[in-house]
């Protein structure tokens, strides 16, 4: 577990987690409209998908390159659902009941408490969540967070790229994809969603630099090293 800073409900910098914004515009669906339908194989029914395609508004997972990827949208075909899907069931806020994917107490309890909602998923996505099948040769990631966040609290500070930070993970000059799509799958990734980070794409290359969540939940051994941005 990721020891967290507390936050306050009403903190500005939460907004900047689509893990979040996505789990509490979804709880509210469930709320409103009812239980989720799922599928036999227990995927979100399509009716869902599409409106979470259109309501997530996911950066990198529009719904212009979804529909132009796919005729008709499945969980596995959105991507950021099929994970919160993992994550929610996880950290059981919801359950599957008769068919439909349903709140539990802890779901709607902390459906009002975003701050600590925010929390409990990002330590389940970052800590527990089994991230091999994403990856498309199932590998697993050695390291730990507290390497991980110290490092890029440094090199974020300014901006990483993916290939960089892979880099130095691993200590060697190049890089293949593979271990570059591994280190994005389980570190990057995660951290981007959560919203400590934030992804900036230039063609095939990533940018990580970090949010302003990042210095309102995370102390950290190298924030004593830490150097003032330059503001042109």
């Amino acid at each position: 577990m990721i020891p967290f800073q507390p936050l306050h409900d009403e903190a500005p910098a939460l907004r900047l987690s689509p893990l979040l914004t996505a789990t509490l515009k979804t709880f509210d669906y469930i709320v409103t409209n009812g239980p989720i339908g799922l599928t036999p194989s227990k995927a979100l029914k399509r009716y869902f998908v599409d409106w979470a395609a259109e309501a997530f508004d996911w950066s990198h997972y529009g719904t212009d390159y979804l529909y132009g990827l796919n005729k008709v949208l499945n969980e596995a075909d959105f991507m950021p659902l099929a994970i919160l899907h993992d994550v929610w069931l996880g950290a059981r806020l919801v359950r599957h009941y008769k068919g439909k994917l349903c709140l539990t107490k802890a779901g709607q309890a902390l459906r009002q408490q975003p701050a600590t909602l925010w929390a409990v998923l990002a330590n389940y996505y970052l800590c527990d969540l089994d991230q091999t099948p994403y990856t498309r040769f199932g590998d697993r990631l050695q390291g730990n967070w507290s390497v991980f966040l110290n490092l890029l609290n440094i090199e974020a500070q300014t901006g990483i790229t993916d290939s960089g930070f892979a880099s130095l993970v691993t200590g060697m000059p190049e890089m293949d994809h593979q271990i570059r799509s591994l280190i994005y799958v389980h570190v990057l990734r995660p951290l981007a969603w959560a919203g400590l980070l934030i992804e900036h794409r230039s063609g095939r290359e990533r940018l990580f630099t970090k949010s302003p969540l990042w210095a309102d939940a995370l102390k950290l051994e190298t924030d004593a090293f830490l150097q003032p941005v330059t503001q042109h």
